[in-house]
């Protein structure tokens, strides 16, 4: 009999996460975002799942030849671009749309000679100071890839790095609308939480992320109450269960020592599945859909949970780590991180299973 742990990805939850994309920005075209393995959903399953969106986003030429060989025609954006002028056969290739955001990937292109040319997103830092052109160098570097016989179409992007957060996205709105100013170019600059929040980010194109998977993008919002729903439960069993007395210890060292006498239930579930070692004791766990606690440390395999005020708790007892009826993110605030880390922390020696 195999261990009891598994993924189930919802695939229904990512097309309602997408068709809500919709319904918020019904004018632009969406670029679903399904980088890091689909946020750890598994790319070409997220893929699959997503094949109504305009266009998909990835990291690397690897991941955009997958999409292309198992069959996907719409456009597929390299988010961080070419490495070097050495990448710019395959891109052509595979037919993927580059990000550029530096003048060494401009050179790389005005120097190649190509077969056919390629479309081109030119980020702009408009305040998130990681990647992208400075507002002044915007014009010069647009003129330069439309000199370019290797550029096709030509598009202005931005990330916002405060849009699920109380300063918002003014501010880098502005820099961004003066950089573009008299380009006439289409443009990109909503993640999920600006999706969301802020139509007048929409442009030409949105770029939703987590939200395609269930999760809030906003600390203060839960997912339920935008609208979203989980595409990923990572569920378990009890295996064991042990009878702790008062003033004993759970677990590896003595952190979780217990004040009364305590039921614990052993999950087949650890850290090496992806589960974050670093939860503390108290958070939340689902058994037999029952919330109750996470007691002490998490270990490679195993996981504790407190059964004592579970009496029908017992061995077989189904467990949710996350997922259907326990938000990802209310683990992710208990261990202190956030629902993309432990969304994209799944284990691949973890199984898992598609359904609807």
């Amino acid at each position: 009999m195999p261990r009891p742990l598994k993924a189930r990805i919802h695939r229904s939850a990512i097309r309602h996460n997408l068709a809500l994309a919709r319904q918020h920005a019904p004018a632009s075209r969406i670029l679903a975002v399904i980088k890091a393995n689909g946020y750890g959903h598994g790319m070409l399953r997220a893929a699959q799942a997503l094949c109504d969106a305009d266009g998909l986003a990835v990291l690397s030429l690897d991941e955009a030849a997958a999409l292309r060989a198992a069959g996907f025609s719409q456009p597929i954006v390299l988010l961080e671009g070419m490495f070097g002028a050495e990448d710019i056969p395959a891109v052509v290739d595979h037919r993927v749309t580059c990000v550029i955001h530096r003048p060494a990937q401009i050179e790389w292109l005005r120097n190649a000679a190509v077969a056919r040319p390629i479309d081109v997103w030119l980020k702009v830092n408009s305040g998130m100071n990681r990647l992208g052109f400075s507002p002044a160098a915007v014009a010069d570097a647009v003129a330069h890839l439309r000199q370019s016989a290797a550029v096709a179409n030509l598009l202005l992007m931005t990330h916002l790095a405060t849009a699920d957060e109380q300063r918002g996205v003014d501010w880098q709105l502005a820099v961004f609308q003066q950089s573009a100013a008299g380009l006439a170019l289409p443009a990109s600059l909503a993640n999920s939480a600006a999706l969301l929040r802020y139509p007048e980010t929409h442009a030409d194109w949105v770029r939703p992320g987590i939200m395609l998977y269930g999760v809030s993008p906003f600390a203060d919002e839960s997912a339920a109450r935008v609208g979203l729903r989980p595409a990923m439960t990572l569920q378990s069993e009890i295996i064991a269960v042990q009878q702790a007395s008062a003033g004993e210890t759970i677990g590896y060292g003595d952190g979780c020592r217990v004040e009364r006498t305590t039921r614990v239930g052993i999950v087949a579930c650890g850290y090496a599945d992806g589960y974050p070692r670093h939860a503390p004791s108290g958070t939340p766990i689902l058994v037999g859909g029952v919330k109750t606690r996470l007691l002490g440390r998490v270990s490679m395999d195993m996981l504790a949970a407190d059964l004592t005020d579970l009496p029908a708790a017992a061995v077989g007892s189904p467990v949710v780590l996350w997922g259907e009826g326990l938000p990802v993110e209310d683990v992710a605030h208990a261990a202190g991180t956030i629902g993309y880390e432990l969304l994209c922390a799944l284990a691949p020696r973890v199984p898992v299973v598609e359904e609807e």
